[in-house]
Order: C-alpha cells, then sequence, then structure tokens
C-alpha cells in the first residue's frame, strides 16, 4: 500500500513526533518527583542523554517509546507497508540504545528503562513508579566530593 501523504505532509507530521517532554515522560517524572526523587533532565554529558538523570544516585532512566524502540509487545509491532524501512529503523535504534546502556554502564552508572507499556495505564503506573523509586533508593548513593559539587545552577535543570 502507498503512503496517503505527500513526502511534505510526511515529514511534517513526523517532525511534530516529540523527542523530549512527552505525556509518559513527565508523568513518570512527576510520579518520582513526588516519590521524593530529584533528578536531571537529559544530561547532555552522558551517552545516549538519559531522558533522567539522578546524579547522587548515579541511576540513568530512558523512557522509551514501545514502537520508536522496538519493544516486544503489542505497541511495539511493526507497521505492515514500507517495512524494510521500519525494519531497517528501528532495529537501528535497538542496536543504538544497546550501545549508549553499555558506556553508561562502562562508566559505572545503573541504567534503568520503563517502556511505555509499563506505564500508559494510571492503575499499573503507580505500582511501576513504586518499583523504580525503590530500585533507585536501594542505589549507593555516590561518594566523596562528587557528591556535594556545585556548579552553575544555570547549565544543568535540577529539579527539587
Amino acid at each position: 500500500m502507498t503512503d496517503t501523504l505527500s513526502r511534505v505532509q510526511r515529514s511534517d507530521r513526523m517532525r511534530r513526533v516529540r523527542q523530549h517532554g512527552t505525556a509518559l515522560e513527565l508523568a513518570v517524572r512527576r510520579g518520582l518527583h513526588k516519590r521524593g526523587l530529584r533528578y536531571r533532565i537529559g544530561d547532555k554529558e552522558l551517552p545516549g542523554r538519559p531522558d533522567i538523570v539522578f546524579p547522587a544516585y548515579k541511576v540513568a532512566l530512558f523512557v522509551h517509546g514501545c514502537f520508536w524502540h522496538g519493544h516486544s509487545c503489542r505497541l511495539g509491532r511493526l507497521p505492515t507497508t514500507n517495512i524494510e524501512f521500519w525494519k531497517g529503523k528501528i532495529d537501528a535504534n535497538r542496536e543504538r540504545d544497546a550501545r549508549k546502556q553499555t558506556e553508561l554502564e562502562t562508566l559505572h552508572w545503573r541504567v534503568l528503562t520503563v517502556w511505555q507499556c509499563q506505564i500508559s495505564r494510571a492503575d499499573a503506573r503507580e505500582a511501576v513508579l513504586d518499583e523504580i523509586a525503590a530500585m533507585i533508593k536501594k542505589s549507593d548513593r555516590m561518594q566523596g566530593p562528587r557528591s556535594r559539587k556545585r556548579g552553575n545552577s544555570n547549565k544543568r535543570r535540577v529539579h527539587r
């Protein structure tokens, strides 16, 4: 089946797909903040630019959409049209995700991933957020002067 939109229309539609600040990411951030966790958003200095970073615990959290990151759930199914394009794109995303996770682990960061299907239903979201908060709090807090590092507050957005 051919695309019903022109190239320009398709490009405009794809450009509107948000990369940061999605409804799911905001729900996770609100829920973790409510549980007393403070974080940074999209630390550019870390590999893969994690969605949410907990520097005090050295935990990087990614909020992945099931489709875009090739999750093995119902929401992660490939479209039935233009299969070669989508398979290549999603496979490249998965390879990049794995590579960035390995890079973070090499730097001694703990990497957590939350999937869209885990938190899209409000009733399940609270249990998942409780579990994530417990995992983060269970991580050892950083020791030494880096844990008390103060810098230019304009450089990073810290949410308290």
